[in-house]
């Protein structure tokens, strides 16, 4: 009797781990179905186009005038001037989204490089980039928060301090259709051209690693 006692008794134990397993591994896979949501939806960035920057010609005037011109690649083809200068990129409805709604997370990288076109190590105080809503309104926002026009402005992108760059990337909410990104070159001087690379919504399920 005592024999079958343990038996049971070790039977029981069994049966408990084994519920407690299987209960785990489903409520893992439930958590992750829901904290993961919609698939990353990566940006098909042959369907951007980047606007040529034009001497004494500001940005916003040229959106507002629509004359302006479409650059081969989205890399600006004329070096910054200045500090915060300026290089737009036209995000057309047919290359987004269709529901802003399953989103909750933004990454956005870049490539940075010096006068003579060569690539340089990002870093911090390096660029900003700005995510836009109209593309005919205020373009710059606050000096370093989100705007009502502007629900993105990320600084240090590509250096240890930034976070829109990484895979997780940053918390948006967007409410519509966002119409442009523009990048603007920050403290470092040495950075003259930038070049964007991706642009990847998500629910901080994307992996660059392939």
């Amino acid at each position: 009797m005592k024999k079958t006692g343990v038996i049971f008794a070790i039977l029981a134990a069994l049966a408990v781990l084994g519920c407690a397993s299987t209960s785990g591994g489903s409520g893992s896979a439930s958590s992750n179905a829901s904290g993961g949501g919609a698939a990353p939806f990566i940006v098909d960035l042959s369907k951007l186009q980047a606007v040529k920057s034009e001497k004494d010609v500001k940005i916003e005037d040229q959106l507002q005038s629509g004359k302006y011109q479409i650059l081969p690649s989205l890399k600006n083809q004329t070096p910054f001037a200045k500090r915060w200068d300026d290089f737009y990129i036209i995000l057309p409805p047919s290359a987004l989204p269709s529901d802003f709604s399953k989103y909750t997370r933004l990454t956005i990288t870049c490539k940075f490089y010096n006068a003579k076109g060569e690539e340089i190590e990002p870093g911090d105080s390096m660029a900003q980039v700005v995510v836009i809503y109209d593309a005919k309104g205020d373009l710059r926002g606050p000096a370093s928060d989100p705007g009502p026009n502007t629900p993105v402005k990320s600084q240090n992108i590509g250096g240890y301090s930034g976070m829109i760059h990484k895979d997780r990337g940053i918390k948006v909410t967007f409410s519509k259709p966002p119409q442009g990104i523009m990048f603007q070159n920050a403290q470092n001087e040495e950075v003259k051209f930038i070049e964007l690379t991706s642009l990847v919504f998500h629910n901080g399920n994307y992996s660059s690693e392939k």
